[in-house]
């Protein structure tokens, strides 16, 4: 590439990035997930706007497989274990069972009542059934919902990835109908169980190795994880496991594990994950073209889309649901919340790029489907969430903890962060009743540091700066973390630390 062509694309490549991160302010604000700001943008860019030409399917899909890899990793680093750990086997369920029921209940009628073949309606079916991580990672993190209902969500918006990636490939190949479905289903499982495994064995193996290594530079600590987890997704890859349930596993393992720097890793995997999502959905509303669609399109993407929103969705959770004893205000929660997003344009691109009959019908449909059906669930969760009385306002929210590593004396030195919510405010330092050879050594208020006494009250929004071996820190951080709940009685009225 000349230099001026290189200078032109930085230019506008970089244009383009500020834009979309100031759109994220607007999305926000009026309750819509970003990526339909980002696919707007890539649609003014391209052929019915300003012109730029992008057709290569081929280039989508890899691109498109790279941002997924990316926000997948940054759901796992920032995705806490003990709000997922309950929640974890109903989460599996609707990213694998779940998936199936769905698939089902849109290819029939979309066969029976649309008048689509079997392949192109089975292909619909899956390409729409998993819901979108980066829209649920995004859009539900700032609710506050019960700890079941969010675990749930963010478990399969992880998982489901995977095993719809393995089938649409498999549909797109042509090698569905070469093999009985008994035979389907274990490949599916079997790559499914070797991507898990191999991303347990990278995240344990990974967190073990970097909570040993005193790295020169505290930036190298987020570069390091993040290059484990996509070390997890080539590495099941090229054992032909599952790559995207490896990552996420190996994700979550390497986030919920004590590293130092952990809070920064997380805001550099959240950097990341935005910049993957930006990027995402510029490229797909590139690759979309407006002119193209016909009154066909937008008819069959809202009959499947409301198929899908308000019957399929709702019974393929009720299936998994069941099971797990889960109210039915939950459920229909769950029903309601199945955000799509990339996830089912990104996977369009796999028969598109298979050279699949119809593929770019598919396209399109689904495109309509996303945006018309997003613009309708997003900006509605807040309210649905007060409704059906799943959300809990006010409830104090953890604090943050950074660790930084003391290596002489073998200790951490431990940044708490306390947030408005927190039980913490109006406690004293004394009061905190820490391990004995853990200190307080210094709070920061208002920007200005000080050297606090036993007498000191701790207030909202404090920084405490805390000094502890790194055989006690766990218990510093678990009683820190009750108290912050619970108050200064957390030990006796709760039976904690």
């Amino acid at each position: 590439m000349p230099i001026d062509e290189l200078d032109t694309v930085l230019f506008g490549g970089a244009a383009v990035l500020l834009a979309a991160i100031l759109a994220v302010r607007l999305s926000v604000g009026v309750g819509l997930p970003s990526l339909l700001v980002y696919l707007g943008i890539g649609i003014a860019l391209g052929e019915s706007v300003i012109g730029i030409q992008f057709d290569d399917a081929g280039l989508a899909h890899a691109l498109g497989f790279a941002a997924l890899v990316l926000i997948l990793a940054e759901g796992g680093l920032t995705t806490r274990w003990h709000d997922v750990r309950p929640a974890m086997g109903l989460g599996i369920l609707l990213a694998t069972v779940g998936v199936a029921v769905s698939i089902a209940l849109v290819a029939v009628p979309a066969h029976y009542l649309l008048g689509l073949n079997w392949q192109f309606a089975v292909l619909l079916g899956a390409v729409t059934s998993p819901t979108d991580a980066a829209a649920v990672f995004s859009v539900l993190r700032q609710l506050p919902l019960r700890p079941t209902v969010r675990g749930a969500l963010e478990a399969e918006s992880g998982l489901n990835d995977a095993p719809t990636v393995l089938l649409v490939t498999l549909i797109s190949s042509g090698a569905v109908t070469e093999q009985p479905p008994v035979v389907i289903g274990l490949i599916i499982v079997g790559e499914l169980a070797l991507g898990v495994v191999f991303g347990l064995l990278v995240g344990w193996l990974g967190g073990r190795v970097l909570a040993g290594a005193a790295l020169p530079s505290s930036g190298l600590y987020p570069l390091a994880v993040l290059s484990m987890a996509l070390l997890a997704y080539g590495g099941a890859a090229l054992l032909h496991g599952s790559g995207f349930a490896a990552v996420y596993v190996a994700a979550l393992v390497l986030g919920n594990t004590e590293l130092p720097h952990r809070n920064a890793t997380r805001s550099f995997a959240e950097g990341v994950g935005w910049l993957a999502q930006i990027g995402l959905f510029v490229m797909l509303g590139l690759l979309a073209s407006p002119g193209r669609l016909t009154w066909w399109h937008v008819w069959t993407g809202l009959a499947a889309g409301a198929l899908l929103t308000f019957l399929v969705r709702p019974v393929s959770v009720f299936v998994c649901a069941r099971w797990f004893g889960m109210p039915l205000r939950e459920q229909l929660f769950l029903g309601w919340a199945g955000l799509r997003g990339a996830v089912p344009i990104v996977l369009t691109t796999i028969p598109l790029s298979a050279g699949v009959p119809s593929a770019e019908d598919l396209f399109d449909i689904v495109f309509v489907l996303v945006v018309v059906y997003t613009l309708l669930q997003g900006p509605t969760l807040p309210w649905v969430a007060s409704v059906l009385g799943v959300a809990t306002p006010g409830s104090p929210r953890e604090i943050e903890v950074e660790a930084a590593p003391l290596e002489r004396v073998s200790a951490e030195l431990l940044d708490f962060q306390v947030p408005p919510t927190s039980r913490l405010h109006g406690v004293e330092v004394g009061e905190l009743r820490l391990p004995r050879e853990t200190s307080v050594s210094l709070v920061v208020r208002d920007g200005k540091p000080f050297v606090p006494e036993r007498s000191t009250r701790i207030l909202r929004g404090d920084a405490l700066l805390i000094v502890t071996p790194r055989t006690v820190r766990q218990a510093t951080e678990e009683r820190m973390q009750a108290v912050s709940r619970y108050g200064r009685l957390a030990g006796w009225r709760r039976g904690l630390p």
